[in-house]
């Protein structure tokens, strides 16, 4: 679909036209073939010269080099096989998965809907992953290249794992996974794992943690919560995340709410169970970065993710104290040059300041 003000009238043409009627993975899995043409080396650097973010949008932190505040949330990229190709498209750094121990098909199909009215997604995946050990060779042949995104590495615990055994299941992730990440992120925080966002009650999430944080090295460490989260419960999370030296937090993941909603109550009801996400959880979203920002320390890195579809947006994340934004839902709305878009928009948002 177009963006607001008519742009990429081609891609609006081939959405209404054609993504519009086939099943929304169907087409994601069509998207991905072709961020992965992309993402070939001679398309690759003749995209990437074309989209490269300029120079003033970089950003340093975790230690790392972000060519600019903007990167694909965790959920687009779950096995790894997308990274040069949305680098080529724009984005500063992806976050791939989220990985699991255990390679798993995930929920039945169907299990990704779209809310058009919304510019909304509503899925209920189930972290479908080919498994941590299998995401190995391709995170390696990532680092070898001289041009690439920063990369992010999201582990979820897997859906056999009964989870009084979770903190067991994440270390087979992180033991694997941490050595080849840029960053790594404890996901606690999706509606379509069972009892998955019960491991953010303090009790079950400080030893998960601590121990995540040990056989994490040297990698940066940063944990995903929901938006979904009581005011005090954030709170005491950021509070955690700052005493256990995790170097940042992730707000937010989707929600299970369906309030404010313009599509047709009816079939969102007929949709059932899923994580929204989109441009209804841009309002709660911000708050909620506000809120751990009140609380953490200025240097903690606070990726704020949920809504995102405008360099503006992008840019009061950041004036609201954003260290780096996310988005995910907004690509399939407005196509693969959304992310060159908002680096432009961003540029001339600093050029007025």
């Amino acid at each position: 679909m177009a963006t607001h003000n008519g742009n990429h009238s081609f891609y609006n043409l081939i959405f209404k036209g054609f993504f519009k009627f086939i099943d929304p993975e169907d087409a994601h899995h069509l998207g991905a073939f072709v961020i992965k043409l992309a993402g070939l080396p001679g398309i690759r650097s003749i995209k990437h010269a074309f989209s490269q973010p300029n120079p003033e949008l970089h950003v340093q932190a975790l230690g790392l080099h972000f060519d600019s505040p903007f990167g694909m949330a965790a959920g687009f990229d779950k096995d790894v096989t997308m990274v040069s190709g949305l680098y080529a498209l724009g984005f500063g750094h992806v976050e791939v998965g989220t990985l699991t121990a255990h390679a798993q098909p995930g929920n039945p199909k169907p299990r990704l809907f779209r809310l058009i009215p919304d510019r909304a997604l509503i899925n209920r995946m189930g972290f479908n992953n080919g498994g941590a050990a299998a995401a190995v060779p391709r995170l390696k042949r990532l680092r070898a290249l001289k041009h690439r995104p920063v990369i992010g590495v999201n582990i979820g615990k897997s859906r056999i794992t009964e989870v009084e055994n979770a903190t067991e299941d994440y270390l087979i992730s992180t033991k694997l996974l941490a050595p080849l990440a840029d960053y790594l992120v404890v996901n606690v925080s999706s509606p379509n794992t069972p009892g998955l966002r019960g491991l953010q009650e303090i009790t079950q999430l400080k030893p998960l943690l601590s121990a995540v944080k040990n056989a994490s090295g040297d990698t940066p460490l940063l944990v995903k919560i929901a938006p979904d989260l009581t005011t005090e419960e954030i709170s005491e999370i950021a509070k955690l995340a700052v005493s256990l030296g995790l170097d940042g937090i992730i707000a937010t993941n989707t929600t299970i709410s369906r309030e404010g909603l313009v599509s047709d109550p009816a079939r969102v009801e007929a949709i059932g169970a899923g994580g929204l996400s989109g441009a209804p959880l841009a309002n709660r979203s911000l708050e909620v970065l506000k809120h751990i920002r009140s609380i953490v320390p200025a240097q903690m890195c606070i990726i704020s993710v949920g809504g995102i579809e405008t360099a503006e947006q992008i840019q009061e994340r950041l004036n609201a104290g954003a260290t780096l934004v996310q988005g995910y839902s907004a690509f399939v709305y407005n196509g693969p040059l959304w992310a060159v878009k908002l680096n432009r928009g961003l540029k001339k948002l600093a050029a007025r300041s």
